[in-house]
């Protein structure tokens, strides 16, 4: 079969139509801080905060909600930034790692994470550290087994299990203590 080929003609004067959904206004209440950003209304929260508000902590993992990497609280809850479009967080708090020590002292689940050496590449840490303070606030800490549930949403490729699950008992009995 020949297809005819048109040939090229003069370059024309019109500019090309945009393609794609256009960008709207859309502000952002994160950590406390409000931010106006122009986005398409696809995009994921994580994309926001990654790529327009250089909030890196929460990171990219799978891209489908089934690793976790990408756990941040939106109204005190936990969600997965990859799956939650940013313009449904208009007019919401949203909260990440970046925004969880106070005053300059890391949030205790950070530094038990440390203390008990909760990670190893890193690359989970922030949503394994989002989702464990939840955890306790939920009251789903109990126990191992509890934990081990209610964390299950949270993937580390470097098997740190053991120790993430001592670094929440650790929080959560001084919690108790308190």
């Amino acid at each position: 079969m020949d297809l005819e080929v048109p040939e090229a003609g003069p370059a024309q004067d019109t500019p090309t139509r945009p393609r794609g959904p256009a960008t709207e206004p859309v502000i952002l209440t994160v950590n406390g801080r409000d931010y106006a950003l122009e986005l398409e209304p696809r995009v994921s929260l994580l994309d926001a905060l990654r790529e327009h508000l250089w909030l890196t902590g929460s990171k990219k993992g799978c891209d489908q909600g089934t690793c976790g990497a990408c756990t941040v609280w939106v109204d005190g809850r936990r969600v997965l930034g990859c799956l939650t479009l940013a313009v449904a967080c208009e007019g919401r708090e949203i909260s990440t790692i970046e925004g969880i020590a106070r005053e300059g002292e890391l949030h205790p689940m950070q530094q038990a994470f440390i203390d008990r050496d909760a990670f190893q590449c890193g690359y989970c840490t922030a949503g394994q550290i989002m989702s464990a303070i939840k955890l306790i606030e939920e009251g789903n800490a109990e126990d191992d087994e509890s934990i081990a549930e209610y964390m299950s949403g949270n993937i580390c490729r470097c098997a740190a299990y053991p120790n993430i699950r001592a670094a929440i008992r650790d929080v959560r009995d001084q919690q108790r203590e308190a």
